[in-house]
């Protein structure tokens, strides 16, 4: 019961730091154009975190059973793949790189069952199509490796070609009034990127709690359990037809991040809302909306998208539609190189943390 414990404890304080680390992918922009103070900016963003994460179940779902075969998930697992995502995302914080909180915690949990397994591989969901489209199936192929490509993608050029349809609809306004309508529009943009990054991220942390307190169930961890923990008996529940996490595991999570995201990540938001391209209230209102939709649809279809890769990306497109020069290349470099070294960094790290749990 005691290491069960130490599980929901680590996974919340993964959720508060993925809050915090995560701040910057939904005020950056809004910070950087000078349309709300920090402070005005973290309060919407926690609001805005608190909504979204109160709001689906597929990406949780995803987590919880369609990356890896539970069977080879104890809590031992958990803790180890927790602890990898919170070091590599503390790593990339302190340097102010906005790497993936969500490959993180993906890495991390395939690297530390794989360990649990024995090295055996199988104990991953590779591939397993649905009875409909492709992407109603599951695995790590469908959910992870497709959507890491195809979102920064859309991302970038769903961001150049909305600045350039802003181009044209704003090409005869005067300056004055261009700043005061995106000015305006940049905080709706801003609250839909805060919720989309809620129902998108928090989730992950969803999954994994509800994933620990099943194989915790299985082992007979929780045999003898008081009646006032009698709710970590139930992760997952009823909704009509759909089997759907449980509300207070949603609510323990909702509520874990928005403090986190009150405590900001301006180390981060630097390097996004300065460093890489210098923005304005329009270029931040197009960023928001393109990288908000990408996580939208993503959730939809229970795919755990990176929040950072579809923000950053959508900045760089806005950039390259101002000016190819407006893009700081060397930033840019430091970013793609912390995304493609997330997922093996952190596989390799849950995988030695389980290697030495089980040597103790």
């Amino acid at each position: 019961m005691t290491l069960l414990l130490a599980v929901i404890l680590v996974a919340l304080v993964f959720e508060y730091i993925n809050g915090f680390h995560d701040t910057a992918n939904s005020i950056a922009t809004v910070v950087s154009t000078k349309v709300l103070t920090p402070r005005m900016a973290v309060l919407l963003a926690a609001i805005t975190n608190l909504g979204g994460a109160l709001w689906g179940n597929a990406v949780a779902k995803s987590i919880t059973s369609g990356l890896v075969h539970a069977e080879f998930v104890t809590t031992q697992t958990i803790i180890c793949a927790l602890l990898a995502g919170i070091g590599w995302n503390l790593l990339t914080w302190w340097f102010g790189i906005p790497s993936s909180s969500s490959h993180a915690l993906i890495g991390g949990l395939v690297g530390a069952t794989v360990s649990t397994a024995n090295g055996n591989w199988h104990s991953l969901i590779w591939s397993e199509l649905g009875k409909g489209h492709w992407w109603e199936g599951k695995g790590i192929l469908i959910k992870v490796i497709i959507p890491m490509f195809t979102s920064p993608l859309v991302g970038f050029f769903g961001g150049f070609i909305i600045m350039t349809l802003l181009y044209l609809l704003v090409r005869h306004w005067r300056p004055r009034t261009v700043g005061l309508v995106f000015g305006k529009a940049q905080l709706a943009s801003a609250a839909y990127m805060g919720f989309s990054h809620g129902s998108n991220d928090a989730q992950k942390t969803m999954g994994i709690m509800a994933l620990a307190l099943a194989a915790a169930a299985k082992a007979g961890t929780l045999d003898g359990t008081p009646d006032w923990l009698g709710f970590l008996h139930h992760p997952m529940v009823h909704s009509g037809d759909k089997e759907v996490i449980a509300p207070w595991i949603k609510v323990a999570c909702a509520l874990t991040m928005a403090a986190g995201t009150a405590a900001g990540g301006w180390r981060i938001i630097r390097t996004m809302g300065q460093k890489m391209v210098k923005l304005q209230p329009i270029h931040g209102f197009a960023a928001e909306t393109t990288a908000a939709t990408v996580l939208m649809v993503a959730q939809n279809f229970g795919m755990p998208v990176s929040t950072t890769h579809a923000i950053t990306t959508s900045i760089m497109g806005v950039g390259c539609a101002k000016r190819f020069s407006a893009l700081k290349l060397n930033i840019v470099e430091r970013i793609l190189w912390a995304w493609f070294l997330t997922l093996p960094i952190t596989a390799a790290l849950g995988y030695g943390f389980m290697k030495i749990a089980r040597h103790l």
